[in-house]
């Protein structure tokens, strides 16, 4: 990982094992850490001024959710992007569960869960501002407010399978420009809207599009790589 800044130390705000995997899973998705470079143990330690133990523990729980490889006698590495088929074929599941994931959500309305996606809209606009570290951010807003979606519906089904899925982390490691990112925002922010107004089929639809426009921004990245 040469070329990255030294890590300020960590600060005690919350368990140092979730303050090591938060930074850590910021670091892959904004491509700090880019994909297929191997991870030093000694120098992650060295530059948050922890042990190694702490370290190991984010790595093996990242591992667990798609973004890191373990090889024998290798270590750990991040995870490669996926390939344009799979994120093809993610696209299409997401395009069948959350528009519904939305509309049930709508219907529920669990207490607090409009707060919580406001709150999540809330942190995405401040990354913005975040030079260090506003993919990161953004991307980890961004995964919040649909796993909250999804368990703001009531199907535990539903919330399981979404939440297994670890790719859409892998593809916020691709860069995008704060425009994008704006786009973003306002998408997320018409969800909000017609779950407030009880819109069920309007949230649905707003999520649909929201997910389409997504796979279309991903589409230039991919035609790249071919």
């Amino acid at each position: 990982m040469s070329d990255t800044p030294v890590l300020q130390p960590l600060a005690p705000r919350h368990s140092l094992g979730e303050e090591v995997h938060g930074l850590l899973l910021a670091r892959l998705m904004s491509s700090v850490i880019p994909p297929g470079e191997r991870i030093a143990i000694d120098t992650l330690a060295r530059d948050l001024g922890v042990s190694q133990t702490p370290i190991r523990a984010a790595l093996t729980r990242l591992e667990a959710e798609g973004l890191v490889l373990r090889r024998h006698n290798a270590g750990f590495s991040a995870a490669p992007l996926p390939s344009a088929e799979r994120t093809r074929q993610l696209y299409e599941f997401r395009l069948l569960l959350e528009p519904e994931a939305a509309a049930m959500a709508t219907r529920t309305r669990q207490p607090g869960l409009l707060e919580d996606l406001r709150a999540t809209l809330t942190e995405m606009e401040a990354s913005l501002s975040d030079i260090a570290a506003g993919q990161g951010r953004f991307a980890l807003a961004d995964l919040r407010f649909h796993d909250r979606v999804a368990s703001g519906s009531g199907n535990e089904v539903i919330a399981e399978a979404l939440g297994r899925l670890r790719q859409p982390m892998q593809m916020f490691r691709l860069r995008f420009a704060p425009d994008v990112q704006d786009r973003a925002i306002r998408e997320h922010g018409l969800i909000v809207d017609r779950m407030a107004a009880g819109d069920d089929r309007g949230a649905a639809e707003a999520m649909r599009a929201h997910i389409a426009e997504g796979q279309r921004r991903f589409e230039p990245f991919y035609r790249e790589l071919r």
